[in-house]
């Protein structure tokens, strides 16, 4: 923790040391120096949010931390790539350089790093607060059916119902979920960040949602930080299927299709007898069915979903990156970032999730309630 601790001040002493000499107002300078400070006493009460007795109290430092730590993430890439500039302008021939444009530059650079800063945090914290906006995606199937085209999958993933995520939040995606009419709904992982005695009030809208062959959920990996037996038994009783390395076998005009599910790619590491399993999750189903579908919280989970049998899965985990940098960072985790890819003979459907987690901001990566549908190849 002190560790951490230390390079979070280094890399905020690094920000102070190469803005505020170059900075023209000294008000400005102030203003900055004073967010610094601010940013490094905030991050860490907000990580630290949990442990309050008063989960209120709790919330509101969550809030404050997640904010100045989205804050902080845009204005040290801003400073980085301002020094990659400055650097790359004084390695040119000095010819080609007037002296005065380049003081001025590094003036005004230095005022517009955090003005850029402020203003993508704002517009990303709009961004992840506004309700998820419908994407609708076509799988194309081979052999599928007549009676399966159409067929359609309301997916929600990675809501994060939590410090700053609450009840009315959730309401809003579970109205517009609805409103798909959807044949199956999938929520596929990271639902909730906290207990269940803390946000049961909160996840009680789940109970509404409906569709024709029912609302089926995986774990992601935050249940398990978050008590994965409680709430499997939670969202049991709000009328959710949870699968669990297995499958339901569903008929649908007349066709036969399978709906498997897997523990989070993870699980085994919370407790041995959750590993998941796509081979499991998928024994026993009966040969003839016209469309096999996997919930899978973790994309990377396709490269034992293919062989298995499976023609689609769907996840999340990925957030799509949420924010710059992210959105780089998170290709060397997962195969797959966002959107629909194909694995072999199997689709892998991506969403950018429905909420999001830490900071609450979006910037390049909008959330999403994701509406499948199936069609033929």
């Amino acid at each position: 923790m002190l560790r951490t601790y230390a390079i979070l001040a280094l890399l905020h002493g690094y920000i102070a040391w190469r803005l505020l000499p170059d900075l023209p107002y000294p008000w400005v300078a102030l203003a900055l120096a004073t967010w610094l400070v601010l940013s490094l006493l905030l991050m860490p009460l907000g990580f630290a949010a949990r442990r309050f007795r008063d989960p209120d109290a709790g919330d509101r430092a969550t809030w404050a931390g997640m904010l100045a730590a989205g804050a902080f993430s845009s204005l040290l890439l801003l400073t980085l790539l301002r020094d990659i500039v400055l650097t790359a302008a004084h390695l040119a021939p000095a010819s080609w350089l007037d002296p005065a444009l380049m003081l001025r530059s590094h003036a005004t650079t230095a005022l517009g790093v955090p003005l850029l800063a402020a203003l993508a945090t704002m517009a990303g914290l709009v961004n992840a607060r506004l309700r998820a906006a419908i994407r609708r995606v076509d799988v194309p199937i081979t052999n599928l059916p007549a009676s399966l085209h159409g067929f359609t999958i309301a997916q929600i993933s990675d809501v994060h119902v939590g410090p700053t995520i609450k009840r009315r939040y959730l309401d809003a995606i579970v109205d517009a979920v609805n409103a798909l009419n959807a044949d199956l709904i999938a929520v596929t992982g990271d639902l909730v960040d906290g207990s269940v005695e803390r946000l049961s009030h909160h996840t009680q809208p789940l109970s509404r949602l409906a569709a024709r062959h029912g609302a089926y959920f995986v774990t992601g990996n935050h249940e398990y930080y978050s008590g994965a037996r409680a709430w499997i038994t939670e969202l049991r009783r709000l009328g959710l299927r949870v699968l669990q390395n297995e499958h339901v076998v569903l008929e649908h005009d007349g066709e036969t299709l399978v709906v498997g599910g897997v523990t989070d790619y993870g699980a085994h590491h919370f407790d041995p007898a959750q590993r998941s399993d796509p081979k499991a999750a998928i024994a026993g189903a009966p040969r003839h069915a016209a469309f096999r579908l996997l919930l899978a919280h973790q994309p990377r989970s396709a490269f034992a979903a293919m062989p298995a049998g499976f023609d689609l899965q769907l996840s999340g985990h990925t957030h799509g990156g949420q924010f710059v940098p992210w959105n780089f960072l998170v290709r060397l985790q997962q195969p797959f970032t966002a959107g629909l890819h194909r694995l072999g003979s199997l689709w892998v459907y991506i969403s950018r999730g429905t909420g999001y987690w830490g900071p609450p901001i979006r910037l390049g990566a909008p959330s999403e309630i994701t509406a499948v549908r199936l069609v033929a190849a």
